[in-house]
């Protein structure tokens, strides 16, 4: 959550798309906003009810696209959920889709409207977030150009002939020229050049209004106004069905951000940012990378957008376009602007969370009246009912985790086999090793629990002769972060809200999670043992091997002679096990 919350405060005043996310990482809801801001916060915010706080619940981080208008990220947002399928948004995971305009290739073409778009099948426009306001439009193009109207050409002239909307191919000869000029202009209009007929459709309404002709001037006026719902523009999809990948970059004077927008079939389905430090000129860092990224991958998309750059050299390896105008360039505008939001919400994040990091490890000291612990190693015990007693321990620099410090521990067996007896004899091996090679000392101990953990590792330390100090991490009745015992055991005040709170509640969490995760591996590696102890001439190191190469016990009993011997394992073993996996038992008697 102090992740949430300090992301939201970063959130744009833009339209665009926010992608929500659960503890795997998993999109589990799409959605878009005319304002990033407010929607996004409005989820943090308030009460909720029913699928809306289940769903509030789950979320643990979010990513957004910020796009040039709401109507993008309308569109945005309908590619996005067909493409991940979020459980959490029903409306629009079956097959709808947002309409077309498409004039058909036929010989006598036909405008229509459609939701099925196929390669093929004729010229597309859109999709239209406005599905009223497409009918419309069509049936305005109809009345305007004297295209083809009835699904199967007939026999006769129809009232669309004499009405003078149809060049009527059913009895006359059409030249092609004249319908290849009729699509320029249809086009030239869908493509946002409708200034013309908008500004004839004004004159007729105007004139219907002058002559009384109320209903007409009306159905005029609806049709200027679905016209200009029409107009307004989408970069999201591209009805050309190529595959392409839109590249853009922002900068400081350290970082770079690179976003790669990937469209498919003319649609943008997924995008991925990536930050890191450079060290040369911009553009050299900028190309190494695209570079680099490519060379990696065995297919290519046929067309990859840049922004603009003064060397041509992965023009010579790669299907490089930098386009100059239109919609392409919009495309990389918009990558360029989304890089740029990343960039800066990142080194925000940063550096708040390196201020905050500060206060709370100099505040940790205050209450524990102690150097600030700039080197933190807590520890935490995990068994169930004594058995499989195993530890973790997790190591903090400067608040942030050094996985590469992290330990585990099989607990040796002991006369008394409590957690307080398994901390004292995992902080006793953890620091006489650490002594004895005279490796960097903990400024703070943490342990998970209370004063008998606290008082079991401050013993160990005094047989080592080291004055460490130990605190102690507490749980409430939900085993969510509780407080902190100082080496005392009393528990020192720290409000909920306080930066340090959230360092403890992320150090409690992580060394949990590492035991926890730790002791699962080995009750399973000893279920599995204990499952193969009667085959004769399985040993421990033989199991061992199955446990490397099989990631389960079903992998084992399903696995043929030969992919045993895979494992490592000689023709007669390899038999014995499947054999006994897969004996037939003797009938009962009658």
């Amino acid at each position: 959550m102090d992740l949430l919350r300090q992301k939201l405060t970063l959130l744009p005043e833009k339209p665009g798309v926010y992608l929500m996310k659960d503890t795997l990482g998993q999109i589990i809801y799409v959605g878009k906003a005319k304002l990033l801001k407010n929607r996004v916060k409005s989820y943090f915010s308030g009460s909720h009810e029913g699928k809306t706080e289940r769903l509030v619940s789950q979320i643990v981080d979010f990513e957004y696209i910020v796009t040039d208008s709401e109507v993008e990220a309308l569109v945005l947002e309908c590619n996005l959920i067909k493409k991940h399928n979020p459980k959490y948004n029903i409306l629009l995971r079956d097959d709808k889709t947002y309409p077309y305009l498409i004039i058909t290739e036929e010989d006598h073409p036909r405008i229509l409207v459609t939701r099925q778009v196929k390669k093929g099948r004729g010229k597309y426009f859109g999709p239209y977030p406005n599905a009223t306001a497409a009918k419309e439009a069509a049936r305005l193009l109809n009345r305007l150009f004297p295209f083809r109207k009835c699904r199967q050409i007939p026999t006769r002239p129809c009232l669309y002939y004499h009405l003078e909307q149809c060049l009527a191919p059913c009895v006359t000869d059409v030249a092609l020229n004249v319908y290849g000029e009729m699509r320029r202009d249809v086009s030239t209009f869908l493509k946002g050049d409708q200034s013309k007929i908008i500004t004839l459709l004004e004159e007729k309404m105007q004139t219907a209004s002058e002559t009384l002709h109320y209903e007409r001037a009306r159905e005029y006026r609806d049709l200027i106004e679905d016209l200009k719902l029409l107009r307004e523009k989408q970069n999201i999809t591209l009805n050309d069905f190529i595959d392409r990948d839109v590249i853009g970059y922002a900068i400081t004077t350290d970082q770079m951000c690179l976003q790669i927008f990937y469209f498919r079939q003319g649609k943008l389905l997924a995008r991925d940012s990536f930050i890191f430090p450079y060290y040369e000129e911009p553009e050299e860092a900028f190309i190494s990378f695209v570079a680099q990224f490519y060379i990696e991958r065995t297919v290519w998309p046929p067309e990859i957008l840049l922004p603009p750059i003064e060397s041509l050299v992965l023009s010579n390896l790669f299907p490089i376009t930098v386009p100059q105008k239109g919609k392409k360039r919009d495309l990389v505008q918009m990558a360029m602007s989304n890089a740029q939001s990343t960039l800066h919400d990142q080194i925000t994040l940063e550096v708040r969370q390196q201020s905050e990091t500060q206060q709370a490890l100099t505040t940790l000291g205050e209450l524990l009246k102690i150097p600030d612990p700039n080197r933190i190693e807590a520890f935490d015990i995990s068994n169930i009912a004594g058995t499989h007693t195993v530890a973790g321990m997790v190591q903090f620099i400067e608040g942030k985790a050094q996985r590469q410090g992290y330990r585990k521990y099989k607990i040796q067996p002991m006369e008394t086999s409590d957690d307080t007896a398994a901390m004292r004899q995992v902080v006793l091996r953890r620091y006489t090793r650490l002594v004895s090679e005279n490796g960097p000392l903990p400024n703070l101990i943490l342990v998970d629990g209370g004063k008998g953990q606290i008082t079991a590792a401050s013993k160990a330390l005094k047989e080592l002769n080291l004055t460490i100090p130990v605190a102690g991490m507490v749980k409430n009745d939900r085993h969510q972060t509780h407080g902190l015992l100082d080496q005392s055991g009393n528990l020192v005040a720290l409000p909920k809200s306080h930066p340090a709170f959230y360092l403890l509640s992320r150090i409690q969490n992580e060394v949990h999670r590492f035991a926890i995760t730790f002791h699962r591996q080995q009750r399973a590696n000893s279920m599995t043992l204990s499952a193969l102890d009667d085959i004769a001439g399985i040993g421990p190191k033989r199991k061992q091997q199955l446990l490397r190469h099989f990631s389960s016990l079903d992998d084992i009993q399903r696995a043929s002679i030969l992919e045993l011997q895979a494992a490592g394992l000689p023709q007669s073993a390899a038999a014995m096990i499947y054999q006994y996996f897969h004996a037939t038992p003797s009938p009962a008697p009658s």
